[in-house]
């Protein structure tokens, strides 16, 4: 494992050629900060409610990849105070899905923060978040000595069919996709990494119904108290060294967890597959946004009888989706 730890450094050092710098301002970082590092295309529409979420929360400088958007997000990010820009034109597929650019990002600038790292889509929850800042619980963690913070990924979406409400810049998404699935999960073990790998909900029961184990997997480690020794291996599903990757209590206890709002399915959905599936950037030639372009038609809704509305963290810790552990 040290050895495949030092390949994926050793790739994201030899990508980092194919970033080209739009704004930098990584230099007024100062060491306490919490960073968010991100990777997007073409989500102009998304930034300012994204930007402003994260900033209420305590972030307090964003390095982005824009990944040659068309849609002007680069010459948005780049107008930020508290943004910092690389722009490519290379193969998001070739970069393994943008992880080797973001890991030589977070090696590079992330190194002793706390990061929070997450696709412009993905709304992260934590125990008390309502009331208390994202450095609350990073000093917390810091105390506990813990490293990484987990996760699961809760795909939101609205009653009725998709294209029925348009989503606006700086709307929260969630005021349009409000319903989740409270239960439908499958949990294994992944025993090579240690990290648990979880699938079901809207997209498992929808879009591959016929074949489940294809569905995404909706683990997530997006916050992380980063050290440029560590790599992301898949996305953010799991990490190097694998002792990240133990966000979970083997003893029968349970450790604090979070939740991330994932508010893909909003009106701009269909465009967006129909997009992908014509770069063919995505993982298994963008299999799985060719599940979605099969499936969706007109009428296709993710709401169901078993559809529950989105309240708030509790609710979702009742549910058992997150956690608060024995941080009171």
């Amino acid at each position: 494992m040290r050895l495949a730890r030092k390949r994926l450094r050793i790739r994201a050092l030899r990508k980092s050629p194919e970033l080209r710098r739009v704004s930098d301002r990584t230099d007024t970082i100062r060491p306490d900060e919490i960073l968010l590092f991100s990777t997007m295309r073409n989500e102009k529409v998304r930034l300012p409610y994204f930007l402003d979420y994260y900033r209420s929360m305590g972030v307090t400088h964003f390095l982005i990849v824009d990944n040659d958007s068309t849609d002007g997000s680069a010459d948005y990010l780049a107008d930020q105070a508290d943004v910092s820009v690389w722009r490519t034109r290379s193969s998001y597929r070739k970069s393994r899905y943008g992880v080797d650019w973001l890991n030589h990002l977070q090696s590079r600038y992330g190194h002793g923060h706390w990061c929070v790292v997450v696709d412009p889509d993905e709304f992260l929850l934590y125990p008390f978040c309502d009331t208390r800042p994202l450095q609350a619980l990073t000093d917390w963690l810091d105390t506990c000595s813990i490293r990484a913070f987990s996760a699961m990924l809760l795909d939101m979406y609205p009653k009725g069919r998709l294209e029925d409400q348009r989503y606006l810049p700086g709307m929260d998404p969630m005021e349009i996709a409000c319903w989740f699935d409270s239960g439908n999960y499958s949990i294994t073990r992944n025993h090579l990494y240690g990290n648990l790998w979880i699938q079901g909900g809207p997209r498992s029961r929808v879009f591959f119904r016929d074949e489940p184990y294809r569905a995404p997997a909706l683990n997530k480690i997006p916050l992380v108290k980063w050290d440029r020794r560590y790599a992301y291996v898949h996305s953010t599903h799991m990490l190097l060294p694998r002792g990240l990757n133990l966000v979970y209590d083997e003893w029968g206890g349970e450790k604090a967890s979070g939740v991330l709002l994932h508010a893909k399915f909003i009106d701009t959905f269909a465009d967006k597959a129909s997009e992908e599936i014509e770069r063919r950037q995505h993982y298994a030639e963008s299999y799985e946004y060719r599940a979605y372009a099969d499936n969706l038609g007109r009428d296709t809704q993710l709401w169901c009888k078993w559809s529950e509305k989105y309240i708030n963290w509790r609710q979702l810790e009742i549910l058992g989706l997150m956690s608060k552990g024995n941080w009171a």
